[in-house]
């Protein structure tokens, strides 16, 4: 079995976290892609929206894909979401499993911030996708040589969204048609997330 692990803030999923995952599913050959939404983000220095509309936009927008299963066990765990906590976790209930941490290469850049990151990089292999424009040299100049033999870069499609500025369009009124998925954008304005 080989699973891939992805995890983020997802606020909100867009097309891009989905092609992300897709993509790492079909080179890597994944039998499913576990989606984790964070429940209390380490890293953010701004207010995220409450885990339950982050957690039902995931749902929605993974729904059509059989590979996808979206996952509570960052939600349900106290304190700050740490991934060494994830990966343990799955390794301890699917201990014959290979493991594969998907991310964007631009996260790859903070490793060495992250909580325990020696044992992070030994526990599974992470699947690095480039965006567009991302210079692959960034990398060596930042991580030792020990956790770049633990990383596969990928190179997906031309699909450059961040949750940063999709939250932006909808504070300012703009369309964010073709950005995130039509379940979520509907789910979004239900719920009148990220407006003033």
């Amino acid at each position: 079995m080989r699973i891939g692990l992805m995890g983020g803030t997802f606020d909100p999923v867009h097309y891009g976290h989905l092609v992300i995952a897709e993509v790492a599913r079909a080179e890597f050959s994944l039998d499913r892609v576990i989606w984790i939404p964070a429940g209390d983000p380490p890293h953010k220095d701004h207010a995220v929206t409450p885990q339950e509309h982050r957690h039902a936009m995931v749902l929605l927008a993974t729904a059509s894909n059989p590979h996808f299963v979206v996952s509570r066990l960052e939600m349900e765990r106290e304190g700050p979401s740490y991934s060494i906590d994830t990966i343990q976790h799955f390794q301890r209930e699917a201990p014959a499993a290979e493991l594969f941490f998907i991310t964007g290469a631009d996260t790859i850049l903070e490793l060495l911030t992250w909580r325990r990151h020696e044992e992070v990089i030994r526990a599974c292999r992470f699947l690095a996708v480039t965006r567009p424009g991302f210079d692959l040299t960034r990398l060596s100049g930042v991580l030792p040589a020990s956790y770049l033999e633990q990383i596969s870069l990928l190179t997906g499609p031309g699909v450059d969204i961040s949750s940063t500025h999709l939250r932006q369009r909808v504070r300012e009124g703009r369309p964010v048609r073709y950005l995130i998925p039509e379940p979520v954008e509907d789910y979004v304005r239900k719920h009148r997330l990220y407006q003033r």
